[in-house]
């Protein structure tokens, strides 16, 4: 294959506590251009060898090994926030090879979506467990010149031939989670393609063929597999049972790719091909569509209702982005079918009326009020959230000053309220349910030399998804996301399982802007469930408490999705746990490996972030 040739334009960029060095250097002999980048985790800084342009080569001789810790990460282990300032484009996401590749597109001049494209190919390829062509996802974009906010939904949708009793056993009670994930049952039809087929027939500026070119053939040479990546297949019950995920994930002899072996998809970057040459009726289509109905229909043990029809039928759309004040800030988000934007506007307004300001933002009250106002939001969420399609639901009530007043005075300042009880809307009779929604999921950030910003979430849902493969491609369980139960107390959950529905996600893409309409941040997060508290936890870290953004990103988290108070596991995770449980909180401490990806407005340009719990770099210019 011929190597696209581009001139060499030498650049720097600066760290202000310079974990991360990026410097442009020289054309290798094939006349790629690359970069040197220098990783400093945990006191360590290594050098390897990033292609800009080319990825066919440098970017095959990547040492993943250099970058990031093994998984999963306690806070007090983790390293600095991978930060960098860049005065004309940048681009942020959970891998080095799939940032990269949004950079090397904003270098031959293509547009934030265009950039987004060619990053989210790329994590599929190299962290296949969170995102890819066989899941879904959000894409949030602004138009610097006009000012114009689109939120694209791709969102899986469900057979047309299922119905609510999908995720119950005979006997009519719930299925255990992982019998309704592994398999064909919990497939839905995928998104990301068509939705990304959609934002750039009208804001790409590049070819479509040409975005795919990074990421067919890191699926096609191979790149070494990176301490995350190993852990989590090594840990995984189930991948191994499907014979395509076996044959990537697994070695010859049956044992799981060690960390630094090189993984191949040859099957995916044939597929990738295909949609580059034809677009998302490649895969909707034809004979890809053909196998992944054959895959979901002849899953021996748990068979789905995933028909071909209802792959031509889908389609991506377009809604209207939710948005909200906080303060003097404009929050927006996506609306549902996620409930990413409802909730994270929830928790930001039932604390506006707190002097958060004046906490610590370690410190036992900011942990207390900001997980009260979880129990709230997440309540309500339960409760009132869905596709809209398939039930009216109440956002402008939900997100009404004086509805949030009245919960807001529902959290006292010395007492946890426990498990909260969703707000009275009696226009809207609905059952209570709780979610089975897992972490996963990617987010990146991006923008271009026009200051057009694109916050893209993406996700198969659970980690490797339903462990089902057709054609080198991973194929979601977001069916999962909607309530295995049905009816509570004889009344109908909004988010039941329905033929065509959109089940509820937490994706939560999301961009600031200051009272002049000028955008200041564009952050997003993987973590299922979580994602709402840590995208809101880090807005109220940057606009509260004005921490620089790669700072707010580093704290540790803390939070209640109406359960127990969750905390960060890290070196005072234990005393914040014992004050907590002196207001009455019921504290869980665990590991948080999220990945917040994100930029904000300075001085002199945008200060890029990458979360330090994952493998993620900042690039820019």
């Amino acid at each position: 294959m011929a190597r696209r040739k581009r001139k060499p334009g030498a650049w720097t960029s600066a760290f202000p506590a310079e974990p991360t060095a990026v410097s442009y250097e020289k054309k290798d002999s094939e006349g790629c251009p690359f970069f040197r980048v220098s990783l400093l985790r945990a006191g360590i800084r290594r050098t390897a060898r990033l292609a800009s342009h080319c990825l066919l080569t440098a970017a095959l001789a990547w040492s993943v090994q250099a970058i990031g810790q093994p998984f999963p990460e306690a806070a007090s282990e983790r390293g600095r926030t991978a930060r960098l300032i860049a005065g004309r484009y940048a681009v942020t996401a959970a891998h080095p090879l799939a940032a990269a590749a949004g950079q090397s597109v904003l270098e031959a001049s293509g547009s934030a979506v265009d950039a987004a494209i060619a990053t989210v190919l790329v994590l599929n390829v190299v962290e296949p467990q969170s995102s890819g062509i066989g899941g879904g996802g959000f894409l949030l974009h602004h138009d610097a010149r006009t000012r114009a906010l689109r939120l694209f939904d791709g969102r899986e949708t469900a057979p047309r031939d299922i119905d609510e009793s999908l995720f119950l056993d005979a006997g009519g009670k719930p299925l255990g989670f992982f019998d309704a994930v592994v398999g064909g049952r919990a497939v839905g039809v995928p998104g990301l393609v068509p939705m990304l087929e959609q934002a750039h027939r009208t804001l790409g500026r590049r070819p479509w063929a040409s975005l795919f070119d990074p990421a067919i053939a890191l699926a096609e040479g191979g790149f070494p597999v990176s301490p995350r990546l190993h852990a989590l297949i090594a840990r995984d019950r189930f991948l191994g049972i499907d014979p395509g995920a076996r044959q990537v994930f697994f070695d010859a002899t049956g044992e799981p790719l060690r960390q630094g072996a090189t993984m191949r998809n040859p099957e995916l970057a044939r597929t990738l091909r295909a949609i580059a040459a034809r677009g998302a009726t490649a895969l909707l289509s034809g004979p890809i569509a053909d196998d992944i109905v054959a895959a979901v229909q002849g899953h021996a043990r748990n068979p789905g209702r995933l028909e071909r029809a209802d792959l031509e039928a889908y389609r991506p759309l377009e809604r209207a982005p939710l948005c909200g004040w906080y303060r003097e800030w404009r929050v927006c988000g996506a609306p549902p079918p996620s409930s990413g934007g409802v909730v994270t506007l929830q928790i930001l307004k039932l604390l506006e009326s707190r002097d958060i300001a004046a906490l610590a933002p370690d410190g036992l009250m900011a942990a207390h009020l900001f997980s009260e106002a979880g129990r709230l939001a997440y309540a309500d969420r339960a409760t009132y959230l869905a596709d809209p399609a398939f039930a009216s639901v109440p956002v402008r009530a939900l997100l009404a000053p004086a509805y949030l007043a009245a919960r807001a005075d529902r959290i006292e300042a010395r007492r946890s309220v426990g498990t909260a009880l969703p707000g009275a809307l009696p226009a809207f009779p609905r059952a209570h349910a709780d979610s089975s929604e897992i972490a996963a999921t990617t987010h990146l950030s991006i923008v271009d030399a026009e200051g057009n910003a694109v916050a893209l979430t993406a996700s198969i849902e659970n980690a490797f998804g339903a462990r089902l493969m057709a054609r080198g491609v991973l194929l979601n369980n977001q069916l999962t996301d909607f309530s295995f139960a049905p009816r509570q107390a004889g009344l109908p959950v909004a988010n039941r399982p329905q033929g065509g529905k959109r089940p509820l996600s937490s994706m939560a893409p999301t961009m600031v802007f200051d009272r002049n309409g000028r955008l200041e941040l564009v952050i997003g997060s993987p973590g299922g469930p979580f994602i709402p508290n840590l995208v809101a936890r880090t807005l109220i870290a940057a606009l509260d408490w004005r921490l620089d953004l790669a700072s707010a990103i580093a704290l540790p988290h803390y939070g209640s999705r109406n359960g127990p108070t969750e905390l960060e596991r890290g070196p005072h995770a234990d005393a914040l746990r014992r004050s907590l449980e002196l207001l009455g909180h019921d504290v869980r401490v665990f590991d948080m490996p999220s990945g917040l990806h994100g930029m904000q407005r300075v001085a002199g340009g945008w200060l890029v972030a990458a979360d330090p719990r994952r493998e993620g770099v900042a690039l820019g210019r």
